[in-house]
């Protein structure tokens, strides 16, 4: 039934094979040009022109060297802090600048993006886009010729044997592109196996991440190429970096270390201060000029939508939300008007707020259900910030509400201090001399972290490195 549907094939520009897909080139490029612009707004674009040519300059180097050199591909670095690389269809290709600070060569980088051509060349994405439509298909056929199917116990059956479906591509997709990627570094003059390299990297950072994710209550960002077992016992990684080795086009091949690190050197890690920085239960933001504190121990994640904010038991929540000022209301009136909260309790201008504030309970649907929420508006330089605060309880908000007002009751412009803080961290690189040691060096940024020795007797700890007007780097 289903191949009585399906019948368009195209040939496979990596097997020369015959594939069913339900896509033509012209709509994979449109997707991938429809999509590239929501991507963009999501991460925003890591500001650092050089660092994208070079990025694009390597990317292309791949692809010309890969089963699609007709494509026009598109290399963008991301301003994320996530370790992850990902392809839309028809050469949109996104690689964050996290995962750019666990990587040591150009060669690696090669790695990265070869991996991600290799999904654009062999159309990875538009064939999984056939395989969930077939299964739809088959679920939508089988439902009309087996009634009991339209149960909501079939419509589950059929979603099962459609993930499955799915899923069972994960692997052979991810080890198809490390192969490809392989054989795109060997012809373009790249050691092939820093694609073993470049996974071990990743595999050590995805090991920590969900170290953290689990002491943190979260779930873990974790790249997707990686496999569930180390490079270096994965035999069928091994077999098929090899299998580039046939295309090495010289004797020597390039990893061109020093070239990357040059551009690695003052790259964003963590959070940008674009986006805002967050250092336990502070957060800095230098562009909108204002700082505050969440309670001690709560997690806090800041999303381009939304600062969030959780207890560590995770029994109440916070969200701070930001909003450009057009009308000249009060904090009242914009609870009322912009927010359109009707109802509002237990309202009052907010006590011991140095910023025009107010604050209500008012019953909204939170991620723990119909909630009496805590909603306070405070107003900086022309911009509404507005907090909500739940708990999972619908009898706990008394006992969390102090927290939730102390909490918008700290928000404030930043100091000269903070705004140091608030430009966030960087990467230095800086070449070792002998009888130097990382030991002594470390000691003593830590202790100018803690204001015990000023910024120029830390420059002087580290060899050649040069003075950044006093920031923690």
């Amino acid at each position: 039934m289903i191949a009585g549907v399906v019948t368009a094939c195209a040939t496979n520009p990596v097997t020369g094979g015959k594939d069913i897909v339900l896509m033509s080139e012209d709509e994979e490029i449109a997707l991938g040009r429809a999509n590239d612009p929501k991507i963009r707004a999501q991460y925003g674009v890591y500001d650092d022109s050089a660092l994208q040519a070079y990025v694009q300059r390597v990317g292309e180097q791949l692809a010309t060297h890969s089963h699609r050199p007709g494509l026009v591909y598109r290399f963008t670095v991301l301003d994320s802090p996530e370790v992850n690389a990902f392809a839309l269809p028809g050469g949109y290709i996104y690689i964050t600048r996290g995962i750019l600070a666990y990587l040591n060569s150009e060669a690696e980088l090669a790695a990265v993006l070869g991996h991600e051509v290799g999904h654009v060349t062999a159309r990875h994405a538009v064939r999984q886009y056939t395989a969930a439509t077939a299964a739809s298909i088959g679920a939508n056929i089988l439902s009309a010729v087996v009634p009991e199917l339209g149960s909501q116990a079939g419509q589950q059956l059929m979603n099962v044997i459609g993930n499955a479906l799915l899923s069972g591509y994960g692997r052979d997709h991810e080890l198809e592109s490390d192969r490809l990627g392989a054989e795109y570094l060997a012809r373009t003059g790249f050691d092939p196996h820093a694609m073993i390299g470049v996974v071990g990297v990743l595999k050590n950072q995805e090991e920590f991440e969900k170290q953290r994710a689990k002491e943190e209550g979260r779930e873990p960002r974790v790249y997707h190429g990686v496999f569930a077992t180390h490079p270096s016992n994965d035999r069928r990684l091994q077999e098929v970096v090899a299998e580039a080795d046939k295309f090495k086009t010289a004797a020597a091949v390039r990893t061109a270390r020093a070239d990357y690190l040059r551009y690695l050197d003052k790259l964003t890690f963590g959070e940008s201060a674009r986006q805002g920085i967050g250092r336990g239960a502070e957060f800095y933001h230098r562009d909108l000029n204002f700082a505050l504190r969440f309670p001690a121990g709560w997690r806090v994640e800041n999303t381009p939508q939304a600062v969030l904010a959780s207890s560590p038991d995770q029994a109440a929540s916070m969200q701070l939300r930001m909003e450009d000022l057009n009308r000249r209301l009060s904090p009242r009136e914009y609870m009322q008007q912009r927010l359109k909260l009707t109802n509002l309790m237990d309202e009052a201008p907010l006590e011991g707020s140095a910023l025009p504030a107010h604050t209500a309970v008012v019953r909204l649907n939170t991620p723990f259900g119909p909630r009496d929420t805590r909603v306070i508006v405070v107003y900086h330089e022309n911009r509404a910030f507005t907090f909500y605060g739940a708990t999972r309880a619908a009898d706990a908000l008394g006992r969390v509400d102090p927290l939730f007002l102390a909490t918008a009751r700290s928000l404030h412009p930043l100091t000269a201090a903070e705004r140091r803080l608030a430009e966030g961290l960087h990467i230095r690189v800086v070449t070792a001399r002998a009888g130097r040691h990382v030991r002594r060096a470390r000691k003593k940024i830590a202790a100018r972290r803690r204001g015990r020795i000023g910024p120029a007797a830390a420059q002087r700890s580290l060899p050649g490195r040069r003075a950044r007007d006093g920031r923690d780097d």
